[in-house]
């Protein structure tokens, strides 16, 4: 008679053989082109805070919707980070490739800061208008004073890119393309408010 621990050891060996085998997945960063660099500096302090979401966007998978009212995601696929990191480390990297705002962190950091974008991320899918899908991209954005948490201006962001086909790789490159012009209109839409209210 086998000893029950082997018996045991034995059984779950076996178990573990027959389970089926995970899904291999392709990781997706985000694609960005660099914006150009500007001469001009300003002398204050902005924090970049993580956009909000609702629980579909908060997450890795990358969105699909193939119908008006029908969610889906790409099988197999995910972006390297949660989708609102994901957006916030582009527009970090846009207003450090614009150069006119040195003085930038995150909320991850809480550094002192005297202005600071608070967002709601209400799209970041792909959806099909006719045979091929398209990127989108939607925030909400506040520019807010940092000491008395005062609004001082709002707008909401859009962009939309048709991918060159349905591929994974199309559409992800077209919600690169999407991001960049996001990201540039944020960071001049955010230069000209906060010069204004400085």
């Amino acid at each position: 008679m086998k000893p029950l621990p082997l018996l045991l050891a034995a059984g779950l060996l076996g178990a573990c053989s027959i389970l089926p085998q995970s899904e291999p997945l392709d990781v997706y960063l985000l694609p960005a082109a660099q914006l150009p660099a500007q001469t001009q500096r300003v002398d204050w302090a902005l924090r970049i805070n993580s956009p909000s979401s609702n629980q579909l966007l908060d997450g890795t998978r990358i969105v699909v919707l193939p119908e008006p009212e029908r969610v889906n995601t790409y099988q197999g696929v995910r972006w390297s980070e949660r989708t609102p990191q994901l957006l916030q480390a582009r527009l970090l990297d846009a207003f450090h490739d614009d150069g006119r705002i040195r003085a930038l962190s995150s909320d991850a950091q809480r550094l002192q800061a005297d202005l600071e974008l608070v967002s709601e991320l209400r799209a970041f899918h792909s959806q099909y208008q006719g045979e091929r899908p398209e990127a989108l991209i939607q925030l909400d954005v506040r520019l807010v004073d940092a000491r008395d948490q005062r609004i001082l201006a709002s707008r909401r962001f859009s962009a939309t890119q048709p991918a060159s086909d349905s591929s994974v790789p199309a559409v992800v490159a077209a919600f690169g393309q999407a991001g960049d012009r996001l990201a540039q209109e944020l960071v001049d839409w955010t230069l000209n408010e906060g010069q204004r209210n400085r």
